[in-house]
């Protein structure tokens, strides 16, 4: 992605940006609190040097000094996962879902600082996200989301929601347990403007994919 697109969303409170790494095309996320400064990075995947300087180019966000808080983790598999040993340092908290941390912890050689379960909130100085918890993709799955005054919910999904269908699953129940979270969690409770910002690939709404939930349900992925 080039660096003049990595700024997405120019929001009243945070800037959200976002670039690709490796091969997998992994998205990283960046939101920058505009007040504080704070920044919390969501999915630490391949390429460090990438990230910082995505970082980087966040300086102008903020009147502050920013400075990264938290990397959140929406799953445990490892192509999300693979930098986060750069960020295992005083000063960051790392957080993952209490079912995939210890995959993530054995993976990585890192240790996550807080188990997070659905219905919380992370609150730093000036980003608030709401954990919810999105079975079948992988045990502990997440997504995270950033209200807005008068403006989208912002849904950071992993791999569990992206354009055209849920993530993938590996067993038929867990398929099921999956499309069930997404109707009950997602699509049930956030309003249809919500952008939804995927682990891979191009950002999508709610209203969007909530036509296509029935097909989903019926083809089985």
């Amino acid at each position: 992605m080039p660096a003049e697109s990595s700024l997405i969303h120019d929001l009243p409170a945070v800037t959200i940006r976002r670039i690709a790494v490796s091969d997998m095309s992994n998205n990283v996320y960046l939101l920058t609190a505009k007040k504080s400064g704070v920044q919390v990075l969501i999915d630490a995947a391949d390429d460090a040097p990438a990230i910082r300087e995505l970082m980087g180019r966040a300086v102008g966000d903020t009147p502050c000094s920013p400075g990264v808080k938290a990397v959140l983790t929406t799953h445990q598999h490892w192509d999300h996962i693979r930098a986060l040993p750069e960020f295992d340092v005083a000063g960051v908290e790392l957080l993952a879902g209490e079912r995939d941390a210890g995959e993530i912890e054995a993976q990585q050689g890192v240790a996550v600082d807080r188990l997070l379960t659905h219905g919380e909130t992370v609150t730093y100085d000036g980003v608030t996200l709401e954990v919810i918890h999105l079975r079948g993709h992988t045990p502990g799955s997440l997504a995270f989301a950033l209200n807005v005054e008068d403006g989208p919910t912002h849904l950071f999904t992993g791999d569990s929601l992206f354009p055209g269908g849920v993530g993938k699953t590996w067993s038929d129940e867990d398929f099921v347990q999956l499309i069930d979270d997404v109707e009950a969690r997602l699509f049930a409770v956030y309003e249809d403007d919500s952008v939804v910002h995927p682990g891979h690939g191009d950002p999508t709404t709610l209203g969007t994919e909530r036509p296509h939930l029935s097909e989903w349900r019926r083809r089985g992925w």
